[in-house]
């Protein structure tokens, strides 16, 4: 029996191991198809969502997440979690449908040029004009995808290419392509040993790691470097798991959260101090470097990526051009070959002073962490989860101050611990879909989101799907009725804020119980844990509502200092009064 070019794309997608896509019934000719082979189809209710759900799906599974969409106004949705991918390096296959090709450039209904409108955030777009390489196409988008430095492809499919009978000229194809990183290039070796011999002959080395060290599922790899070159690390927000934050030489995430109480505050001047840094995936982007500021400009760096173009962006280095697991462990097996006499010296007077420091910083906020202040402290809510954590849990969080709180006042226990934050963009409303990319990718684990109310609002209509297609996550809301960080930063820029600040109260627990998950309001600090205990072993979908600070701040360093400029109230819109409950 001939197949059609739908059923060819969807042979395909079963040999590179996909189990699932993101759809909303189009190109429905495909989804008959890939309902008909077993792939199941889960229906979102906003194409944005879906392309965060398909984000965090893929960072979780080490597999790629596959998203489908409609021509023109739904493919446009795709284009911001695109974005977010795109720069935070995470594969992602994006089906879109194309009026037919008889219909192209007569303005056919909700045609548009796909083209153009991916252009920027996309790593390879085609159309599929011969039916008889449907598979092919498949292949070419998932090489494109997960090869070299990851990120999100769009395939193109008109409507009458897709029922088009497929007779391949070529031989089958066989490989499974759906993983990545597809390759592990190694660095030079001359590249490598002169990274060893610089690590071993400096006084105060550190290493700053990013999400690449996830992504090139490498965290075991690094956890032996460090034991090997006795280095302490630091991570970013992305990088947050990496290495078990319990480790005599972790300093935590430092990023731009270096400020009072901040995880990574009290090694300021260690990372001041350095004469050898050792990027490991890292795009040594603003918020990962505090504004270019962590480390010394006159500091030796060396920079291991994937992608050619990241190293020496910022900081001049030596290049370890290659897969992070490969480049870490060529690195480690070098260092083995060095006198590491010097370091090994003065690593416990290092170790004993990085723990003391943590213990010191736990203590410092232990006020906040027990806070019973109404409303909740956001410190006080993460010090309750960070009790009930395990290695196996997954938490993810909004942008903003969601990612602050989570990255800054949970602990990840354990090498590779999966803590998911978008700092690709760091836009707003991708808490809720990653829980449940993060779900669906790892069924097993416990997934917790942390939200703001404002990019909770984004999204709030995937919790729908989420109940409709049993997908158990548990989700608390900082309901506060403010963008915080924005207000934050308006202060301390101006002195003041906009009137577009603050919204009216919103009961989320009603919210989740209108598309029947469980919602919980929660206003007591007493309340919060036995609730949150209750939610994450209930195998639902609950949503915690809790009536949250609207005047706590984050360790950000540029905050230091500048606490009564930063207190203010919203200004009230003149035309408006905001009534709260």
């Amino acid at each position: 029996m001939v197949e059609s070019v739908a059923d060819a794309i969807a042979d395909a997608l079963v040999r590179h191991g996909v189990e699932n896509v993101l759809a909303q019934s189009n190109p429905t000719a495909l989804m008959l198809a890939v309902e008909k082979v077993g792939i199941r189809q889960l229906l979102y209710r906003t194409e944005n969502a879906a392309g965060a759900m398909s984000d965090a799906y893929s960072r979780v599974s080490g597999r790629i997440g596959v998203v489908a969409a409609q021509n023109g106004p739904a493919a446009s949705l795709m284009v911001a979690p695109m974005a977010e991918a795109m720069k935070a390096s995470i594969p992602m296959l994006v089906l879109v449908q194309e009026v037919p090709a008889s219909q192209r450039d007569r303005n056919a209904f909700q045609e548009y040029d796909h083209f153009a409108l991916f252009g920027g955030c996309a790593k390879w777009i085609r159309r599929l004009d011969d039916p008889d390489r449907a598979a092919e196409y498949v292949d070419l988008a998932m090489i494109a995808a997960n090869s070299g430095r990851p990120g999100p492809v769009v395939l193109l499919l008109a409507k009458d290419m897709l029922m088009q009978p497929s007779h391949p000229k070529t031989a089958a194809r066989k490989q499974d392509l759906g993983h990545f990183p597809l390759d592990r290039p190694r660095p030079e070796a001359s590249a490598t040993h002169k990274a060893a011999k610089l690590l071993a002959q400096a006084k105060s080395p550190i290493a700053i790691v990013g999400g690449g060290v996830h992504s090139a599922q490498a965290a075991a790899e690094l956890a032996a470097l460090i034991d090997v070159a006795e280095i302490p690390v630091a991570t970013t927000f992305m990088g947050k798991g990496a290495v078990d934050e319990t480790h005599p030489l972790s300093l935590g995430v430092a990023a731009n959260i270096v400020g009072k109480n901040g995880p990574a505050a009290a090694h300021r001047a260690l990372m001041q101090d350095a004469d050898v840094i050792l990027f490991i995936g890292t795009r040594t982007n603003e918020n990962g470097t505090d504004a270019w500021t962590l480390t010394s400009p006159d500091a030796t760096y060396i920079h291991i990526d994937v992608d050619p173009q990241e190293i020496s962006r910022n900081y001049e280095a030596v290049r370890l051009l290659g897969d992070a697991r490969s480049a870490i462990s060529d690195l480690t097996e070098a260092l083995k070959a060095e006198d590491l006499t010097q370091r090994r010296g003065a690593v416990a007077a290092l170790k004993a002073a990085i723990v003391r420091a943590r213990e010191e910083r736990f203590t410092a906020i232990a006020p906040e962490l027990q806070s019973d202040e109404k409303p909740l402290l956001p410190q006080r809510l993460m010090g309750d989860l960070d009790t009930l954590l395990t290695p196996n849990d997954i938490v993810v969080a909004d942008a903003s101050y969601s990612s602050v709180w989570v990255t800054a006042y949970l602990t990840a226990r354990a090498a590779g611990q999966r803590i998911l934050t978008p700092r690709g963009l760091a836009g707003l409303g991708w808490g809720l879909p990653y829980a449940i990319g993060a779900k669906l990718a790892r069924p097993d684990a416990r997934v917790v989101g942390i939200v703001g109310d404002g990019g909770f609002a984004h999204v709030w209509a995937e919790l729908e799907m989420a109940v409709r297609e049993d997908i158990p996550l548990t989700l608390i809301v900082l309901n506060n009725s403010q963008l915080v960080m924005q207000k934050h930063g308006e202060a301390l820029g101006f002195g003041r804020t906009t009137t577009g600040i603050g919204f009216a109260d919103v009961d989320h627990a009603a919210v989740a119980r209108s598309v029947g998950a469980q919602g919980i309001r929660i206003e007591e600090p007493g309340d919060f844990a036995p609730a949150l205990a209750a939610a994450m072993t209930s195998g639902k979908v609950v949503v915690l509502d809790v009536i949250s600070s609207a005047d706590a701040m984050g360790p950000l360093r540029i905050f230091d200092g500048q606490e009564g400029m930063i207190d203010v109230e919203p200004a009230p819109h003149p035309l408006r009064t905001l009534e709260r409950a």
